[in-house]
């Protein structure tokens, strides 16, 4: 088998209750016999204060959990909708040659897994000070973080296929700077200490209603001629990179969001596709006043152009206004994709858009 088939994406859900009691019932839900490399909890802490304390809780829940063999986490504060808190799981079956080592830095865990095929790094849970500072300097200290733990373990900073970027109020101002732009003035210039010969990173910026910034990032580099990476365009858009001032939002020091709109690992004949946050975009410019229907399936139309024939086997769902949630899933449904989806209540980078849905396909 090779990376493909045993890489395992899965989404669980508990009841309410309070939230120790679900982070303990999330956990015992966990797969047997895989090898944990992520584990993301998304939930609804009331204020940022809650949310450290929280992220505090979850540290130690795992730590006490997993001992020596911690997986990357992250606690995104993004209210599910179709359950009080959910866990998202990226597991492993290793077989005999591959080598997965668990480290730390700074107290911030990630995963390490070695094999035929490359290097791979399973990292996230980079944070500023969510508390006592705002959101340009938070994604400076988190992009220094991620950036210390690359150089530590000799990924270079082009080796990222596929970044989250969890953006608090995404498009709320301080001042004449929005939050969006002051995060991606950070990222473009933490990007410029490198090329990008083959292509930024797949990514999602999307809003989170608490929780400063956030960053978690899957890093390869590969060591044999049939394993390699691939940025994917969409021929119906203008790549994000390349957007025009016209749909930036601040007066000084418009950078455009440095990402892909889907960036594919192959090995030999199996191929994985990153799905960046995809929305209702052609061109640049957004599909506005035509509802969530229209906005949701030109988003499917975008997401299959870029999977070509690939199969879907985990969307996020990322929803502006929560009342559109159950609408939301009767029309994922009529797609009969039977995979695991997550509906989050997010702010999407752009006020008028209505849904952004990302995920992970496999041919």
């Amino acid at each position: 088998m090779n990376y493909c088939e045993k890489i395992h994406y899965t989404i669980l859900s508990t009841k309410r209750a309070e939230f120790a009691v679900m982070v303990d019932d999330l956990l015992s839900q966990l797969p047997q016999n895989e090898v944990i490399m992520r584990l993301a909890f998304f939930g609804t802490p009331g204020t940022n204060e809650e949310y450290v304390a929280r992220r505090v809780l979850l540290r130690e829940k795992i730590r006490r959990y997993y001992g020596d063999c911690e997986p990357a986490l992250s606690y995104v504060s993004q209210p599910p909708l179709n359950a009080p808190l959910l866990m998202e799981v990226h597991s492993y079956v290793p077989d005999a040659q591959d080598r997965i080592t668990f480290r730390h830095y700074q107290g911030v865990p990630y995963v390490l897994l070695e094999n035929a095929s490359g290097r791979f790094l399973f990292a996230g849970g980079f944070q500023g000070d969510v508390l006592h500072f705002g959101i340009e300097p938070q994604s400076v200290e988190a992009f220094r973080l991620l950036g210390d733990v690359l150089r530590r373990e000799g990924f270079p900073l082009n080796s990222i296929i596929r970044q989250w970027n969890y953006i608090e109020r995404i498009t709320a101002f301080d001042g004449p700077d929005q939050h969006y732009q002051a995060f991606n003035n950070a990222r473009s210039d933490f990007y410029s200490k490198t090329e990008w010969a083959n292509g930024y990173p797949a990514a999602t910026g999307i809003g989170a209603n608490l929780g400063g910034i956030l960053i978690d990032v899957d890093a390869a580099v590969f060591t044999t001629p049939d394993a390699f990476a691939t940025p994917i365009d969409n021929k119906l858009q203008v790549a994000a990179h390349a957007y025009s001032e016209q749909v930036l939002e601040v007066a000084r020091q418009k950078k455009t969001p440095k990402f892909e709109r889907a960036k594919s690992m192959t090995f030999q004949d199996r191929k994985l596709i990153y799905i960046s946050g995809t929305a209702a975009i052609r061109g640049e410019e957004s599909l506005t006043g035509v509802g969530l229907e229209r906005q949701l399936r030109i988003t499917m139309e975008n997401i299959a152009e870029l999977i070509a024939d690939a199969k879907l086997v985990k969307l996020r769902v990322y929803l502006k206004n929560k009342s559109d949630y159950k609408e939301a899933e009767r029309l994922m449904n009529t797609y009969g994709l039977n995979i695991p989806i997550s509906y989050m209540w997010a702010d999407v980078c752009r006020d008028e858009l209505l849904i952004e849905i990302e995920g992970i396909a496999i041919r």
